[in-house]
Formats: structure tokens, C-alpha cells, sequence
């Protein structure tokens, strides 16, 4: 069988765009379980597929490859402690809070979601954290519990003094947190996935909708919905933000959240009053005076010092991720062209105008920003996955190979560093 059939079952199982990890990525599975089930082709093992569910959840464990760490945008997770510390602890409802993470990965994200709440003061037996995914070997390695070096990135690091135990070279959950997260295999488009309407508070969806075509995402979005209480909020990623704006949803306006509620449930604002008018006063002239004739010359302005620029830099590109996040993809690129016109090139900040631009359907300036953040910061892994994916849609599948490639190779090296 060619490798576009094997592309399409991939399509109808479990959502997957071909295009979003490239068909050598798919080959390259097929080809591993061909060896792994002692066939001879990739015909009979299609043949085998056919008579086989285990087999093809294999298939879904081969091409599945987590990349993801504890607190991952750690924003998230402060809007998420905030938002029950704010709202629902002071709810008179004294039910309990349930909560959704998926695709919940090898565990890094309910854990995380777990312990901001346990940080917040939330109760232990107030709330508790569904964590489903379609691979099963990813289900298995968070039941262990058990995490490396890489699953612990950046410098806020004392959460896992706090929540974990050593255990030998690695470092296990604690038990505590470990009760509020039930671990459960799951496909988000299986018919009988999550009976049920309104079951959820709080959704964290992040990082698996750029994978799904656009018709695909559609009837994802569909399904979050479903489960989401009315007064519910649903957490994306960064690049997916265009999405829950499209069905409906408006931001929190957390900034760098990522986080959205139904239109419905947001109250809207009041209305200001307009100002009164101004009568003219007896006392004040009608007529414009001019600058006075001397004026004391004025001190020259103090020189900007490198940690007051370098915090300059930071707000700007902040402000312009938190408009993305709104949905404000205007603003936020004109955020971001101020900044670069006040602080010269940025890898950063062209890799965001890729973003705007690709949420707002430009793909053709979306490349191009992609590319010049790459020209600035070869080794930037996120503007090569998502420039991979639209070369990938614009035909050029050798390019898109490539990038993604370096993508691995640099995700690889981050790997082995951190272990």
C-alpha cells in the first residue's frame, strides 16, 4: 500500500493532517511496525490493520511524539489559579471542580494544572482533573509518574522541591497530586467520546489543534464545546488562538493566557457616559495663547540604561502576544512593528508577526516573517514547525522535510542537555 492510504486511515482515526509532521514521518512509522509485527510489506500490514484495533493504536503510538514540559507557558497556569481563587471559590456552589486536560501528553501538563491549584490554596478534594489521550504508551509513561531532566525547563524550577520525591536520576510526582489526576485513554473524535454536555469548568486543549485541517479543527472546537460549561474556559495555544475566536469564544483578557469563554457568558461592559460638555469659563480666554518668549532650557533626558531597555523590549513583545490573544491581530501587529522599529530586528518578534499573519489567513507574509525569524535565530524550533507546516500546504514538501528535521535534531539535543 503507497503511504497516502496509510495517511488517510491516520485522517479518519485520529484527526491528523498528514501535512503537519510530513509523510516521511508517516512512512518512517509504517516502516517500524511492519519490522515490529515480522511482515513482509506494507501490504500485509495493511491487511493486518484491517483485522486489527491493537495493531492500529500502535500505528497511533509510532506517529505520536510528545514534546512537553511542566508548566509549559507558564502564564496558563497563573490565569488558571487565579480564575478559582477569583470566581469560583467565592461561588456559593460547593460542588466540585472538574477539569479536562487534552491531549494530556505523558502527564506534564494535569500534574501541572494539579499542583497550580494545590499553590493557590484550592483543596485537594475540591477539584478534580481528567487527563486523557489517544496514545497509550504516552498514558503509560505518565501513570509512572516518573520524569527526567527534560520535562523540567526554564529557572522557576522550586515547584519540584515542593511536589516530587527523587527517585534515582528522575523525579516522581508526589502522591498528593498524583490523586487528582485520573488518567484515561480517549479519542477526541470517537463517537462515544465523553458522553455528556457541560461537563468541564475549565478545558486545556493546547498544542494538537494545528495538527487537524481546518474542517477537522472545526468539529474539534465542536466537541470542546460540548463539554464546556457555559461559564467555562477553555485554554488553547499560542497559534491557535484564531480558532475559539472563530466559533464564538472572546479572551479573558489574561494576558498571555490563551484563555476564552463563550461570548454569551462574558457580561458586556458598561457604557461610559459620555462627558459633559465644557462651557467656556468667564475667567479663561477663547484664544490660543502662544509659548511664552524665554523659557528655561530643559535638562537633557537621562540615557536609558541596558536592564530598563532589555525590560522595554520585553513589555513590547508581552502587549503584542497578549492582543494576539485576544484576537486583537491588528493591534497586535502593529505592536510589534513599533517594536521593531524602536529596537531594530528580533527573532521574537518577526516569529509573532508570522503568527498574526498566519492566524489571519496570510500565509504568503506569514513565511516570510517565519523565515526572517530563522535568519535571525537559526535554532528558533517553533518558527520552523510552523513554517514547515505552510510550506508543507504551499507544495514544498523537500523544504518542509528539512526544517522539520532541524526541528527534531534541535529537540533531540534539548533532550540529551537536560538529562
Amino acid at each position: 500500500m503507497a503511504v497516502p492510504d496509510f495517511e488517510n486511515l491516520l485522517k479518519v482515526s485520529m484527526g491528523l493532517n498528514a501535512a503537519s509532521i510530513g509523510p516521511s514521518a508517516i512512512e518512517r512509522a509504517v516502516q517500524e511496525r511492519v519490522a515490529a509485527c515480522k511482515l513482509g510489506d506494507s501490504q500485509a500490514y495493511w491487511e493486518h490493520l484491517g483485522v486489527s484495533d491493537a495493531e492500529l493504536q500502535e500505528l497511533i503510538d509510532a506517529v505520536v511524539v510528545p514534546e512537553t514540559w511542566f508548566f509549559r507557558d507558564r502564564e496558563s497556569f497563573v490565569a488558571l489559579a487565579r480564575l478559582v481563587r477569583e470566581e469560583w471559590l467565592r461561588s456559593p456552589w460547593a460542588g466540585v471542580l472538574r477539569l479536562l486536560s487534552l491531549p494530556c501528553s505523558t502527564g506534564e501538563e494535569p500534574y501541572s494544572m494539579a499542583m497550580a491549584l494545590l499553590e493557590a490554596a484550592i483543596p485537594a478534594d475540591r477539584f478534580r482533573i481528567d487527563a486523557l489521550d489517544i496514545s497509550t504508551r504516552a498514558l503509560a509513561q505518565a501513570g509512572r509518574a516518573v520524569y527526567g531532566r527534560n520535562s523540567f525547563r526554564g529557572d522557576e524550577l522550586g515547584f519540584r522541591d515542593r511536589h516530587f520525591e527523587t527517585a534515582a536520576q528522575n523525579y516522581r510526582v508526589s502522591e498528593t497530586v498524583r490523586q487528582r489526576v485520573r488518567l484515561q485513554q480517549g479519542n477526541l473524535f470517537a463517537a462515544d467520546f465523553l458522553p455528556g454536555v457541560e461537563v468541564y469548568d475549565v478545558i486545556f486543549c493546547r498544542n494538537v489543534l494545528i495538527y487537524f485541517d481546518r474542517a477537522t479543527q472545526d468539529r474539534a472546537i465542536g466537541v470542546l464545546t460540548r463539554l464546556l460549561k457555559a461559564k467555562g474556559v477553555l485554554f488553547v495555544a499560542p497559534a491557535e488562538t484564531a480558532l475559539p475566536s472563530a466559533h464564538g469564544f472572546v479572551s479573558t483578557n489574561m494576558p498571555l493566557a490563551f484563555a476564552f469563554r463563550r461570548a454569551a457568558a462574558v457580561p458586556p461592559k458598561p457604557q461610559k457616559a459620555p462627558d459633559p460638555v465644557e462651557r467656556p469659563s468667564a475667567r479663561r480666554p477663547l484664544t490660543k495663547t502662544g509659548p511664552p518668549l524665554h523659557r528655561a532650557p530643559s535638562a537633557a533626558p537621562a540615557a536609558t540604561s541596558p536592564t530598563r531597555l532589555a525590560a522595554e523590549k520585553s513589555s513590547d513583545i508581552n502587549e503584542a502576544l497578549r492582543l494576539a490573544d485576544q484576537g486583537h491581530f491588528v493591534e497586535a501587529a502593529t505592536c510589534c512593528a513599533e517594536h521593531l522599529r524602536r529596537h531594530g530586528p528580533s527573532g521574537t518578534a518577526f516569529y509573532l508577526m508570522g503568527l498574526v499573519r498566519d492566524a489571519t489567513g496570510n500565509q504568503l507574509e506569514a513565511v516570510s516573517y517565519y523565515r526572517k525569524a530563522l535568519y535571525l535565530e537559526p535554532n528558533h524550533g517553533e518558527a520552523q514547525i510552523h513554517l514547515a507546516l505552510l510550506m508543507e500546504k504551499q507544495g514544498d514538501t523537500a523544504g518542509a522535510q528539512v526544517l522539520r528535521n532541524r526541528a527534531r535534531r534541535l529537540a533531540q539535543q534539548s533532550k540529551t542537555s537536560h538529562e
